[in-house]
């Protein structure tokens, strides 16, 4: 009988846990968006920008929004470390992948990066935001400009979605996760 009773509390209450990945180059902001999500959903202030050091291996976040239970995988981005980051493909269901849009000499080592993400057959469908960071940085690409050089229109096997996303602040991280 306890069991039955357990089985109705857990479906009534249980929040499914969804992973999302934060991915993208070195020094594209990731860690940075982690922390505007931790301070949107969270009682905790996440860390100032400038305190936030580059990502060895990873950072975990993880938060309640729109009623989901959400676990935050922000891995790090330097060339050694994206060898790691299919380990994490199977478990997850979207991928939020940052790209510096005041560094335009590093777009096309983003789209590489981005180009092995979509073409992971674990990731095959699930969601993918683009958050073209740093707007707020004088002389940054738009997200049109980030969309077009990614090439991402090509992609019609998952929903891609490029948001413009800022540096200092919230209002990116509100659009993103709105």
């Amino acid at each position: 009988m306890f069991s039955l009773f357990f089985g109705l509390y857990e479906y009534l209450f249980r929040k499914d846990v969804h992973h999302i990945l934060i991915l993208g180059v070195d020094r594209a902001g990731k860690t940075n968006v982690l922390e505007r999500f931790k301070t949107l959903y969270t009682p905790l202030v996440g860390l100032d920008p400038g305190k936030i050091l580059p990502t060895v291996g990873l950072n975990v976040g993880r938060l309640d929004a729109a009623g989901q239970s959400l676990v935050l995988w922000d891995l790090g981005g330097q060339t050694g470390l994206r060898s790691i980051w299919d380990k994490y493909y199977d478990e997850s269901h979207a991928v939020i992948f940052v790209v510096d849009a005041h560094n335009l000499g590093r777009l096309d080592e983003s789209k590489a990066a981005l180009d092995r993400v979509l073409g992971s057959r674990q990731l095959q469908g699930a969601p993918v935001l683009i958050m073209a960071n740093k707007q707020d940085l004088e002389a940054a690409a738009s997200a049109q400009q980030i969309y077009d050089h990614l090439g991402v229109g090509l992609v019609h096997n998952r929903p891609i979605r490029v948001l413009p996303g800022r540096l200092q602040g919230l209002p990116g991280v509100l659009r993103a996760s709105a």
